[in-house]
């Protein structure tokens, strides 16, 4: 869980540097185009077989995939990568509490809420794009869950999923044309970008799948509710992005939000 974690936190960071040359467009085509390599390995999916009905949650699947990475790292490139992902974290978060209907989860609500009323406290420096972007790929992680659902219920194993990513990459696929014709990316720059794909994509989706059979579900997502932590570490060791105590209070409560959650679900 901690190698996953990291590996995630620091594909991302990798991702980052190579944003003066490819942007974060670029970055994200590349990583879209390690992740549908990975899944399709594993996944297997066979598309003939699909129906139309089959095929309706896989497209959207696709958009929000797509539409996920491209916000989130856009968010990292203007407000830093543990800011970022920490408003990502919202996503999920809001999913589980949506689902439950006890005081503790209307109380989790509260405390996140006040996590993000303190990253996004009006200052001279505060930019609400970035902010912006980060909510929307929270609302964007949000659909992923619900329509991963959709799709595993609809499509066994994960060929849905690999579909999805598949469709994502061809997406993509008119953007990496037009950087290699207008605008040749280095090689450190594709290094980065390859690296933050299979850092991000490949080896959590591997490690999170052997996690699973060992560790207990709940477990799993607890710990899951340390990567704002591990983001604003990683931001912090390898970019060099400070924080000040504000903005480890927001993401201390909105980690304690989910903690509280999952917790009080186990007992």
């Amino acid at each position: 869980m901690v190698g996953s974690g990291l590996s995630n936190q620091t594909g991302a960071a990798l991702g980052s540097l190579a944003f003066p040359v490819l942007g974060p467009l670029g970055v994200v085509a590349v990583r879209q185009y390690v992740a549908a390599l990975v899944l399709l390995a594993v996944g297997r999916p066979r598309l003939r077989r699909f129906t139309r009905r089959q095929w309706r949650p896989v497209l959207l699947l696709a958009v929000v995939f797509g539409t996920m990475n491209l916000s989130l790292y856009s968010a990292i490139d203007r407000i830093g990568l543990g800011l970022a992902v920490t408003l990502e974290f919202l996503g999920p978060l809001t999913v589980a509490l949506a689902a439950a209907r006890r005081r503790v989860d209307a109380c989790c609500a509260v405390i996140a809420a006040a996590g993000v009323v303190t990253l996004m406290r009006p200052q001279p420096s505060t930019d609400y794009v970035g902010m912006g972007l980060g909510l929307l790929a929270a609302v964007c992680w949000g659909s992923y869950i619900l329509l991963n659902r959709a799709v595993g219920r609809q499509i066994p194993g994960a060929g849905g999923s690999a579909a999805a990513a598949a469709v994502s990459a061809l997406m993509f696929l008119p953007v990496g044309i037009v950087l290699v014709l207008h605008r040749p990316p280095t090689v450190a720059a594709v290094g980065y970008a390859v690296a933050a794909g299979v850092l991000s994509s490949a080896v959590p989706y591997l490690a999170d799948l052997f996690t699973l059979r060992r560790v207990p579900a709940q477990a799993f997502g607890l710990f899951m509710s340390v990567n704002p932590v591990l983001a604003a570490v990683v931001g912090l060791v390898a970019l060099g992005q400070r924080l000040g105590w504000a903005e480890w209070a927001g993401i201390g409560a909105v980690v304690a939000a989910n903690g509280l959650s999952i917790a009080a679900r186990r007992g």
